[in-house]
């Protein structure tokens, strides 16, 4: 067994792999991320495309970064014992040529699941699932007021988007944005009725849209309820700390997130 092998089946205990998004640590490196992640207590992270992968360089992460990139980045992950089990939140072409550029890239680094906002490439992300035996999450970003176009805002209509679907095609529940679109987390999970891959989860210190990241259970959107909620549906994706305040020192920000999941767990073992 590899040594992330084993850090896996440690952090997956309670049927949550506790993952950091790498977005958290957007201001430094994906290296750094990486780094961040290990020091804050996490065996998982989401990357994103476009992070500058190592300070100083010019490579970007993504499909695009080249074979020896990928091995080094790669290599700094086993380094820190940190496993890569997401990718987002990115788009999906409708060419199933180019999708698949982005699947084959993914599956060869392990992540699992690919997050985007790309409804209208649905069916060719349903034909790459079933291809690269990878799961599909759908984001919100909070409602647009003047945007009628932007529909993923709402857990109603990714319900109708993905219910006749591969069922590793879901939700990637941002629990931030919901509050921000006015609704409540627990809410939007009944929703979603258990088609949920992934979460982007974000406790807020008010629930308004300009709602800003608290360390969990200290503001909100009600996470111990939201974790319960996640456990009913027996829920066993990507969840993913984003922190998005205090971005120079949020590392212990996202400690303490860490370790409230930990405790929830170890409260319900």
């Amino acid at each position: 067994m590899t040594v992330i092998a084993a850090a896996t089946l440690l952090a997956s205990a309670g049927g949550f792999n506790i993952t950091v998004q790498a977005w958290t640590f957007n201001r430094f490196s994906t290296f750094e991320a990486i780094e961040k992640t290990a020091q804050a207590g996490a065996s998982f992270i989401e990357l994103y495309p476009g992070q500058t992968m190592v300070a100083g360089e010019d490579v970007k992460v993504g499909p695009e970064m080249g074979d020896a990139a990928t091995k080094r980045l790669a290599e700094h992950l086993e380094k820190h014992k940190v496993r890569a089990i997401a990718f987002g939140v990115t788009g999906i072409s409708q060419d199933p040529a180019e999708a698949r550029k982005l699947f084959a890239w993914a599956k060869s680094l392990g992540i699992q699941i690919i997050n985007t906002e790309s409804t209208e490439a649905i069916a060719t992300a349903e034909a790459m699932v079933k291809e690269f035996d990878l799961k599909v999450g759908y984001h919100n970003h909070p409602r647009r007021p003047n945007d009628a176009s932007y529909k993923v805002w709402d857990p109603a209509y990714v319900y109708e988007l993905v219910k006749d679907r591969d069922v590793r095609i879901g939700a990637c529940a941002d629990t931030g944005h919901w509050v921000r679109s006015g609704i409540k987390p627990v809410d939007a999970l009944k929703t979603l009725k258990g088609r949920v891959v992934s979460s982007h989860l974000k406790d807020l210190h008010e629930f308004t849209r300009g709602g800003h990241d608290v360390p969990y259970g200290t503001g909100v959107s009600e996470i111990a309820a939201v974790l319960a909620e996640l456990q009913a549906i027996g829920f066993t994706g990507s969840l993913s700390v984003e922190y998005e305040h205090n971005w120079d020192a949020s590392l212990p920000d996202v400690a303490q997130c860490i370790g409230f999941v930990r405790g929830f767990l170890a409260g319900k073992s």
